[in-house]
């Protein structure tokens, strides 16, 4: 009997701030990238002028990601036809009924709702922004702050919570919130996503590091393997 192949967990390099850093995400087998518009509070939100420049210096197939803390149906894709992602990353669960709308006014755009893990109400929701998202990514904000967290925090979540959403969701989960080389495995064996989110951890000065990034790709590599080997 042939032997089974690795299962891939795919990897989102996030905050990415120049053609360089989107090289040396892409160098690095990044399966997609994501670009950070304006946001109440964060580390890493650039112009959307310099987003709609390297939106296109990406290749295919790896996807691009418009993070956005909009909800209007209207601003939203206004927000989305300037930048020109292939996907679009919604911060604030108060999108959650834009789904339809942006949907019919942009059909082939690919729709990713955050999903902000602070309690077991986490799962209930999840379903909800499951029925029209393409994708949901779990992270650690604190919307209800008065200057709301929607993502950037660096802090990591429930995971358990997390693994139970991946449990039920009838879509792919990205998991997100302070993910480093150093408890990836962990993350990938607790909660087996179909994907991961990170952007601080791989930025220990600021800009994306190329030791740290080769050091996480490859405990992710390590870990699907381990997860097929059990």
């Amino acid at each position: 009997m042939p032997s089974l192949a690795p299962r891939r967990t795919r990897v989102k390099v996030c905050c990415i701030r120049s053609a360089a850093e989107v090289a040396l995400a892409v160098d690095h087998g990044a399966d997609a990238v994501g670009f950070v518009a304006a946001m109440p509070s964060g580390r890493g939100p650039i112009a959307d002028e310099l987003i709609a420049e390297l939106v296109p210096t990406v290749p295919p197939p790896v996807a691009t990601f418009l993070l956005t803390c909009e909800t209007d149906p209207d601003a939203i894709v206004d927000h989305v036809r300037r930048t020109r992602p292939s996907t679009v990353q919604l911060v604030d669960e108060g999108a959650v009924p834009a789904h339809g709308t942006v949907r019919d006014a942009l059909p082939g755009l690919r729709i990713v709702q955050v999903i902000h893990v602070e309690d077991g109400s986490a799962v209930d929701r999840a379903v909800a922004a499951s029925v029209t998202a393409d994708a949901l990514l779990l992270d650690s904000g604190r919307p209800a702050l008065a200057v709301p967290e929607l993502g950037g925090t660096g802090r990591v979540h429930d995971w358990s919570v997390s693994a139970a959403i991946v449990e039920v969701s009838p879509v792919p989960v990205l998991l997100a919130g302070g993910l480093d080389p150093g408890n990836v495995a962990e993350a990938i064996a607790q909660v087996r996503p179909f994907g991961l989110d990170l952007c601080s951890g791989l930025r220990p000065h600021g800009g994306l590091d190329d030791g740290r990034l080769r050091a996480f790709m490859g405990a992710v590599a390590d870990a699907d393997r381990a997860a097929v080997a059990h």
